[in-house]
């Protein structure tokens, strides 16, 4: 192996930010992309393309009970707790004042219907991140894997990126109409047909070079794949971040 490229976490201020919604815009059928505004973005930071903050939700009665950041971890008043769910900042603009939140619809959940009926004026609560992990970008190759959820890291992984790296991206979407233009080549994954994403990925030859390996897919299959790699191809467990994005039923 070469050399040990650093990864290394960083810790970021806690705090309670109420944004308001300035653009929504539809990316694919089932992908919206909604930019938040306001003072309270003064001060967010994000270090790594795969960092995730906590959007709180109306609860069923359609109020706000959110929670105060302590010590301890959040501490909420009595009474229905507003409902949360992680999601990847996909573009911090500190000079424009905006952050971008893309939304996956599918139907059900507070975050995707919050998402489906969000127009410009609404306000939404983004809690974080609370830290970020900050992978060396002087590998030699990045692959990068995941489904739909996974698309906003990627793509904003794959826009910072030095322009000299190699990368391999292997995306599963619902359907072809859910492929976005990426900043780099992708190869896209429809389930049910042949190859499959995981098929793929054990099948792809082991790039030259240091290679870090990045997985973002529902729980129990990100854990799969990982194990597919590290146990099954041998890749240093080190160079390989496998997470769960979401959770089957």
């Amino acid at each position: 192996m070469g050399e040990r490229h650093e990864i290394t976490r960083v810790r970021h201020p806690l705090k309670m930010r109420r944004l308001e919604v300035a653009r929504v815009a539809n990316l694919t059928p089932h992908m919206v992309r909604v930019t938040l505004r306001g003072d309270d973005l003064a001060g967010f930071v994000s270090s790594a393309p795969d960092d995730h903050v906590k959007l709180f939700f109306p609860t069923s009665a359609g109020t706000m009970n959110l929670p105060v950041f302590s010590e301890n971890g959040p501490v909420y008043g009595e009474g229905e707790h507003s409902p949360s769910r992680d999601y990847t900042p996909r573009r911090h603009d500190a000079a424009a004042g905006e952050l971008d939140i893309d939304f996956v619809i599918h139907g059900d959940g507070p975050a995707s219907s919050w998402a489906e009926t969000a127009s410009t004026g609404d306000y939404l609560h983004v809690g974080g991140p609370r830290g970020s992990m900050v992978v060396a970008d002087d590998f030699d190759h990045y692959v990068l894997v995941g489904d739909a959820t996974a698309l906003p890291a990627i793509g904003r992984w794959l826009e910072e990126m030095p322009a000299e790296r190699k990368v391999t991206v292997l995306v599963e979407v619902s359907s072809l109409d859910e492929r976005q233009t990426l900043a780099r080549e992708a190869t896209w994954f429809v389930p049910g047909q042949s190859p499959s994403l995981d098929e793929a990925l054990a099948a792809l030859p082991i790039p030259e070079g240091d290679t870090f390996w990045w997985v973002a897919t529902e729980s129990k299959r990100a854990r799969a794949l990982r194990s597919l790699l590290v146990e099954e191809r041998g890749i240093d467990k080190e160079w390989v971040k496998a997470t769960g994005y979401w959770q089957a039923d």
